[in-house]
Parts: C-alpha cells; structure tokens; sequence
C-alpha cells in the first residue's frame, strides 16, 4: 500500500508543478533512497562494475555514477507520472526520432516486428510516443502484485493507444499482435522466470529472456533495437536501429541463441555508452536472488 500512496502523491506532484521543479524534488528523493537503501545501492554498483569492465574508474567516480542512476530513474518516474501532458506538441519539441524506417522495413514483410529495449532511458514513454504518432504496437509489462498499483500503471499506459499485455497471459496475445502486423515491445534484459536462457552478457553467464527470439524464429518477425535515451538537457532521443531478421534455417534451439546474443550485443552497446541510464536495482548475474525474479516494483 505503501508504495500506492508514493506513487498516487508523486503523480499529484508531478502533474501540478513545473517539470524542472518535479525533476528537482525526484532528484532529492533519490540522494536520499539511494543513501538509505544499502542492498539497492551496493547492487547498482556491481552491474556498473560489471559494465564498465576494464574502463579504469575510482570508488568515487563509480559512486557518483551510482547516484546518477538513482537520480535518472527519479526522473523516468516523474515523465510517467505526466504521461496525460504528452501531446503531439510536447513530441514534436523534446523528442527526436530516428530510424522509423527501420520498423517500417521490418513491418513490410507483414509479420510485424518486436521492439526490443531494456530497462535504460525511458523504455516506457518511447512506446507511448510510437503510440501517439500513430503506430499500432503493443507491450509486454510486468504485473503488480498490488492491484492498486497495478491499475494506475495500466490507466498510464492507456492514455496512448498502446496495448499492454501482462507477463503470464502473453503468449496468445503476442502472437496475434505480430500476425496482425503490430509493433511488439519487449525488454530484453532481464528475466522474470525460470525459462531464460543462460547466455554471455558482459561477458558474464546470466538468465535472460528468451521470448524475444521465439517469437522472431517461429513467426518470422524482425527484431528492432529500440531505445529511447534521455539528453543532458532531458530531452530524448527514440532511436530504432537496423532490423535483425531470423534465420529460419537449422536448429531451433541454436538460431534462438544465435539471434539471443545478436541482440544482447546491441543493448550492451548502449548500456555500455548510458551507463547511469541503465536502471537495475538488484544484481543482474545473481540469479539466485528471488526478488530479481519476481519483484513489486515497476521494474
């Protein structure tokens, strides 16, 4: 319930004061989350190190880092909370798009394309505006266990004419989405059961999802690498990258994590360049960790 009350408050906040305002107090939030919440911080931590690899960063460099993390995601929720404001007009003024050819190109062979994301920038509201521009798409998200919760993330989402799609009733509702030729979001980094599969992501073994190249193998779908990226001024970037088309020859079980790591390649490309965009609040290579699997949270 708790959570509920934060978020119906921080919507109150968000839809009546100026955004630079809202930003700011999200910001403070965070310093503040981030100082009393240990585990949060410390896994935060570990994925940047992880990330970043070999790059040569000081404890307080990566701690500033850590912050930024917290202070991004604050922000992230703020533009959720204001989705109603989200116009035509604000799309036009503080949202650039690139690449829209490329899911035209994957949607002309009539099978539809998955948009594939991760949990960096603004995975949400890069749907919403595919949505408001006019592109039928749907999205798989996560279902709160609180109904409350659950209910207003759905009223946000349907403020556009994007569709959600709840993770356990998928299945049906994705394969009908691309046969329809639609736009299907998915996140590509992070597995919410236990039928991932195990690959190389940072060089690290991990569970990660596998629904993504399913539904491109056996459908014939094209994947597109989809990210929407916050500027230093908070203004985005949508950027749709070049389609990777599934092979249907061979082995299923191969050319599924033949296509896996293709994209993976991809969203450790722009993790990599957006580290501090990259919000992941529990260790990513712990799967051991029930929470990472099934948490209340918006993520």
């Amino acid at each position: 319930m708790i959570f509920y009350l934060l978020y119906r408050i921080g919507s109150f906040l968000a839809l009546r004061l100026p955004v630079t305002v809202s930003y700011r107090i999200a910001c403070m939030i965070a310093d503040v989350y981030q100082y009393v919440s240990e585990k949060d911080r410390d896994a935060v931590l570990n994925n940047l190190k992880t990330v970043l690899g070999n790059e040569s960063h000081s404890d307080e460099e990566l701690t500033q880092m850590a912050k930024e993390v917290f202070r991004n995601f604050a922000k992230y929720l703020v533009d959720f909370f204001r989705f109603s404001k989200v116009d035509h007009d604000y799309i036009r003024r503080f949202v650039k798009i690139e690449g829209l050819n490329n899911i035209d190109e994957a949607r002309s062979r009539g099978k539809g394309a998955i948009l594939l994301s991760a949990h960096i920038g603004n995975w949400e509201l890069g749907g919403f505006v595919l949505a408001m521009i006019g592109y039928p798409i749907s999205a798989v998200v996560l279902t709160h266990q609180n109904k409350k919760i659950n209910d207003f993330f759905t009223h946000q989402r349907l403020l556009s004419n994007l569709k959600p799609i709840e993770i356990g009733i998928a299945l049906r509702s994705c394969y009908a989405a691309l046969k329809g030729n639609n736009l299907l979001a998915v996140l590509g980094d992070r597995d919410f059961s236990k039928n991932g599969i195990h690959v190389d992501f940072f060089g690290r073994k991990t569970l990660l999802p596998k629904g993504p190249s399913v539904f491109s193998r056996r459908i014939g779908s094209a994947i597109v690498p989809t990210f929407m990226i916050r500027e230093k001024d908070d203004s985005f970037r949508l950027i749709m990258d070049k389609p990777i088309f599934p092979d249907a020859s061979g082995e299923e079980d191969k050319a599924i994590e033949t296509l896996t790591k293709k994209y993976l390649s991809v969203i450790e490309a722009y993790v990599r360049k957006y580290p501090t965009q990259w919000y992941m609040f529990r260790e990513v290579w712990n799967n051991n960790d029930k929470k990472f699997l099934r948490p209340d949270t918006i993520i």
